[in-house]
């Protein structure tokens, strides 16, 4: 009975080790290698339910990611929407894309432009950040007061230019 108990203490024990090393590449978003330790994962330690429950959720998050739908967008909204889904995910470079798609549906939303400043900014481009933003302002005053206090523009408010722009624009 001891002998069994210890066994399978022994297994619990290397399956927290193996499930910390498949979360651990999880989180370096190396998600290949993530879905191939989690799989793995499930079939070595079925009998860890809590566990393989979980390596089943970052499976499929993995698979997702490695994987991701194809999204049919079609119109400005569907655009600006995905656009903002991308911005919160940090992949600027994809949203200025469709934010730029959506531009050519309605060229005169100022929303557009700002999202366009706030994402040049995030990607350390100062100057189409400006540019953009002060476009913004041009079209909706709101956007003057919003840029004053959204940090994402916080590496912006000491800038000359960008308090000429929000002074002026």
């Amino acid at each position: 009975m001891v002998q069994k108990n210890q066994s399978k203490k022994d297994k619990y024990e290397e399956s927290l080790v193996a499930f910390q090393k498949a979360v651990e590449t999880f989180h370096r978003e190396d998600f290949a290698r993530a879905a191939e330790l989690f799989r793995k994962f499930i079939e070595k330690y079925d009998e860890e339910k809590e566990f393989v429950d979980r390596a089943q959720i970052y499976l499929s998050i993995c698979e997702n990611r490695l994987h991701p739908p194809e999204i049919k967008l079609e119109g400005f909204e569907d655009y600006y929407y995905y656009s903002v889904y991308l911005l919160n995910r940090g992949d600027y470079e994809q949203a200025l894309e469709y934010l730029k798609q959506a531009l050519t549906e309605k060229p005169k939303e100022a929303k557009i432009y700002y999202l366009m400043a706030n994402a040049y900014c995030r990607l350390g481009n100062t100057d189409e950040c400006l540019k953009n933003l002060k476009k913004a302002i041009q079209l909706d005053d709101f956007f003057r007061i919003l840029a004053q206090n959204d940090r994402d523009f916080e590496p912006l408010w000491e800038d000359k230019k960008f308090k000429l722009i929000i002074r002026m624009a």
